[in-house]
């Protein structure tokens, strides 16, 4: 974009953008649209062939990108992802952007709450809302001033979605982290928000629903399904110069299926 005033392009700093869950589906698409506005972006998954599929792929189409294999349910793992992010970007060793995408979602067991396996319960909490936690929190000592976090939560925390309750419940939990942690954040002026993706099309939700394309599409005001690159728009938003004073806030990307 150029300056107005100069009509020069405008220049500004490389960013380093830790994405997780990245193998694939959204975590890919975030890692290809933060490296097409020139950042280097950090690949992080426990699949790390698909991390690293997903770092060629930023690398054809010009980009920088490690691929890391981590698991967010772990501190160890979690605490070398974040040293490994800060030496990634360089000789300021900062972290500008944190993505917390890991999450467990088609493997899920549909069932009523009175018969969901407490072992599974309790790994979809490690994963979906345990992490954010561990990962914001191994990479806070990295955290540049005006860096920003951002979780992803779930469009079902508003509608419920039956026989899902310990998806729901998860994505409920990361709403209510993002405000801690934007009270906690804010004084260095990093900010945290989260998105609440609708059903989007990933190779996940293909594989998750008959007629995907054109599940809930009658139900939302805008009346086609959500692709990758809409949810993809909200992150770079939330990650942008034009959203520094919007924090603890919860971003519902729907197409207006429901609204808070």
């Amino acid at each position: 974009m150029p300056d107005p005033r100069t009509d020069q392009p405008i220049l500004r700093p490389v960013r380093t953008v830790l994405i997780t869950g990245a193998a694939g589906g959204l975590g890919r698409a975030f890692a290809l649209g933060f490296a097409a506005q020139g950042d280097r972006v950090v690949v992080a998954d426990t699949n790390l062939e698909g991390a690293q599929q997903t770092a060629v792929l930023v690398e054809a189409a010009g980009g920088t990108a490690l691929a890391v294999q981590a698991n967010v349910t772990q501190l160890d793992s979690v605490t070398q992802l974040a040293a490994d992010a800060a030496a990634f970007s360089g000789l300021d060793g900062q972290i500008d952007v944190v993505i917390n995408n890991a999450a467990i979602y088609a493997t899920i067991t549909r069932s009523p709450f009175e018969e969901i396996d407490v072992d599974e319960w309790d790994r979809v909490m490690a994963v979906n809302l345990k992490g954010p936690w561990l990962v914001t929190r191994a990479c806070s000592p990295y955290l540049a001033n005006n860096a920003a976090v951002i979780n992803l939560s779930s469009a079902t925390v508003l509608s419920g979605s039956a026989q899902w309750a310990h998806y729901v419940a998860s994505k409920g939990g990361v709403i209510a982290l993002t405000r801690v942690l934007a009270k906690e954040l804010g004084d260095r002026n990093i900010t945290v928000n989260a998105i609440a993706p609708g059903f989007t099309l990933t190779e996940a939700s293909y594989g998750l629903i008959q007629g995907a394309a054109e599940y809930g599409v009658d139900r939302g005001s805008i009346k086609r399904a959500s692709e990758p690159d809409d949810i993809v728009g909200a992150a770079l938003f939330l990650a942008g110069p034009g959203s520094r004073y919007i924090t603890g806030q919860t971003l519902v990307v729907d197409g207006g299926r429901q609204f808070l």
